[in-house]
C-alpha cells in the first residue's frame, strides 16, 4: 500500500516541458529575385508558430564556407508572412565565389516576450539558383 501511494505522489509531482521537436516550426523561402551579395533578405512564409510568440528570429548560414550571415528579428503579429526586406543591418546575403554554388540554412526561432526560444525550424536552399 505504501508503494503505491508513493508511486501516485511521485507521479503527480511530474510537471510537462515543452519541447522544441515537439512543436518545430515550417520555414518556406525563396532566393527569387535575390542579388549576390544583397543586404535585403527574401520574404518567407513560417507556419506552426506557437501561442505566445512576439518575435521571429532569422539566421542564415553558408555551409560550404562555415560562413554566419547574420539575420534579424521581426516582431510577430500574428501573420507567418514576412515581407522581403523585414530585416537588414546585420544581415549580408547569399555570397558564393563566382562561378560556385552554395547551400544556405535558415533557422528561425519563435521567441516569447523574454526572448526565450519556443520553437525553431529550418530551411535550405542553393544560390546561385540554377
Amino acid at each position: 500500500m505504501r508503494l503505491k501511494t508513493a508511486l501516485a505522489l511521485t507521479m503527480s509531482l511530474i510537471v510537462p516541458v515543452a519541447s522544441h521537436a515537439a512543436g518545430a516550426l515550417r520555414l518556406q523561402f525563396s532566393w527569387s529575385g535575390t542579388k549576390a551579395c544583397s543586404t535585403t533578405p527574401p520574404a518567407f512564409k513560417v507556419a506552426n508558430i506557437p501561442k505566445g510568440t512576439k518575435y521571429l528570429s532569422f539566421r542564415l548560414a553558408d555551409e560550404n564556407a562555415a560562413f554566419n550571415h547574420g539575420g534579424g528579428e521581426v516582431a510577430y503579429r500574428g501573420s507567418g508572412n514576412i515581407p522581403a526586406g523585414s530585416f537588414g543591418g546585420a544581415y549580408q546575403g547569399p555570397c558564393p565565389p563566382a562561378g560556385q554554388v552554395h547551400t544556405y540554412v535558415w533557422t528561425v526561432e519563435a521567441l516569447d516576450a523574454n526572448k526565450n526560444v519556443l520553437a525553431e525550424g529550418k530551411a535550405t536552399g542553393a544560390f546561385p539558383v540554377k
